[in-house]
């Protein structure tokens, strides 16, 4: 460690967001430009390079958290950039989109502030795309052996990255108009910009792998073309089957998923639309769910001018602090996190029905009603108890001309034929049923992400392309020198 007594004499600072009132107006990043690099260093300077650093083991990829933080904190950038890149394809993703469990498995974060880990991995990344130390890396030879990826994803990108450095030839395959998945369409440009996804598809393309977009296996491309056209096939095509909410009023015109709304605000920022078809502007928007993806909501109707947004969450509101017996360090506890579109909402009073921000905690909804012309105007709620059971004198409504769910996914989207074409075995859960070696019963073929795994983060997401990848390659090849950082039956620390 640079310092050993960091950790004792500089207080965490996290990189700062700009202006509520600012940001609002435009799709940029939330953080100030150019404000993490001068206090990064001072930052990794409180890692106290533990003798067991369990903020490895908090992130599945493995991440060699306390090495680039001690070569940051001596801001030797490029041996930090390889450091990092060792064990992690697309950093400057996971640094903008994680929610960082290492960050929670840090040892500091048993008494004080985690270390920055998050901020520390974003300025390494974007750092090493400045000085140029990220060039492509194609092979030095080819194995004579193709792979198809299905799905652009992070699991699928990594895995396309990695089997293509190990010298095959990797064709993936999406189903989109443009490459990322759900990073592309899903995740709102203001959480990351986008051309952070297009560098990195063109240092791929340079190294060989090649992309075919608009293209849907099963249905534009069969599974049985496909297999006959490639050596080994993965499929990484996510968990898009969105859960649904059924109520009274579920069918009334203004209730829409997250996955339908989202996808065409980013539309808007790449310039496909002027308008939104479904933009919140000057409407009252309710959002169905406390995740991620409803935060997400939350930030793209404050920008499109939404006059009110209300999200709701099932769950009571979490506390401040860990509750050591129920969420022991070093697992990742559920606290009250504040997101910069909840502080978007808190400082603009977007709900002043809310119970912190624009959330309202502990609330089921009970049914929809609509106008004559069977248009959304109002959601009925209630009150729940830990069961989810309803208490008793707590109901009420809320003004709602769109409804936003966003409830999270089960598992792959069956629509396009693929499961039904390969004949894939799928668990109680819908998701796809692989063996340690991430194979699916159909021979030559493997599955790997939120496909298989379910809905999990993107370093679960990357892991798995990285560890699919090996596999992969040691199929076609006999063995691998690809590093594997999970097993299929991997899962995050809990109790």
């Amino acid at each position: 460690m640079a310092d050993p007594k960091g950790f004792m004499t500089t207080p965490r600072q996290d990189w700062p967001r700009r202006p509520v009132a600012e940001r609002v107006r435009d799709w940029n990043e939330v953080y100030v430009p150019g404000a993490l690099l001068p206090v990064i260093s001072e930052q990794a300077d409180r890692c106290m390079d533990c003798g067991v650093p369990f903020c490895h083991e908090a992130c599945p990829l493995g991440n060699l958290i306390p090495e680039w933080n001690d070569l940051v904190a001596r801001e030797d950038w490029r041996a930090a950039s390889d450091r990092l890149h060792a064990t992690n394809n697309f950093p400057e993703f996971t640094g903008r989109l994680c929610p960082a469990p290492c960050e929670a498995g840090c040892v500091l974060a048993i008494n004080q502030p985690a270390v920055t880990i998050k901020n520390v991995e974003c300025a390494v990344a974007d750092r090493a795309w400045a000085e140029g130390f990220v060039p492509p890396r194609p092979p030095d030879r080819l194995s004579g052996r193709t792979v198809a990826v299905i799905g652009s994803g992070p699991t699928g990108l990594a895995a396309a990255q990695q089997l293509t450095r190990a010298g095959h030839t990797v064709v993936v395959y999406e189903k989109d108009d443009r490459l990322g998945g759900l990073m592309r369409y899903g995740i709102p440009e203001f959480k990351m910009e986008k051309h952070h996804l297009d560098r990195r598809i063109e240092q791929m393309r340079a190294e060989g792998t090649k992309f075919r977009t608009s293209t849907a296996v099963g249905r534009d491309v069969t599974a049985a073309e496909l297999r006959a056209r490639h050596d080994a096939v993965v499929i990484a095509t996510g968990a898009t089957a969105w859960r649904e909410l059924s109520v009274p009023g579920r069918g009334l015109a203004g209730i829409h998923q997250a996955m339908e709304y989202l996808p065409l605000a980013n539309r808007v920022c790449e310039g496909d639309l002027e308008v939104s078809p479904l933009s919140a502007e000057g409407r009252h928007v309710v959002i169905v769910g406390g995740g991620d993806t409803g935060a997400d909501c939350l930030g793209t109707a404050v920008r499109e001018g939404a006059a009110s947004v209300t999200q709701l969450d099932i769950y009571a509101q979490p506390g401040t602090a860990r509750d050591d017996d129920a969420e022991p360090w070093p697992t990742y506890p559920k606290l009250y996190r504040l997101s910069a579109a909840h502080e978007e909402a808190r400082d603009l009073g977007t709900a002043p029905v809310a119970d912190a921000d624009a959330r309202v905690f502990a609330a089921s909804t009970l049914r929809f009603t609509g106008d004559d012309e069977g248009q959304v105007r109002r959601l009925h709620l209630v009150e729940v108890d830990a069961r989810r059971s309803p208490v008793a004198g707590t109901a009420r409504a809320l003004p709602a001309d769109l409804v936003l769910l966003a409830l999270g996914f089960s598992g792959p989207d069956r629509g396009d034929g693929l499961v039904d074409q390969l004949g894939l075995a799928m668990d109680p859960r819908g998701t796809i049923v692989r063996d340690r070696d991430f194979a699916t019963n159909v021979p030559g073929v493997f599955a790997a992400g939120d496909a298989a795994r379910g809905q999990s983060l993107i370093v679960w997401a990357l892991a798995e392309g990285r560890a699919v990848a090996a596999a992969v390659d040691r199929r076609l090849t006999g063995s691998s020198r690809l590093p594997a950082p999970i097993s299929p039956y991997d899962r995050p620390m809990s109790v």
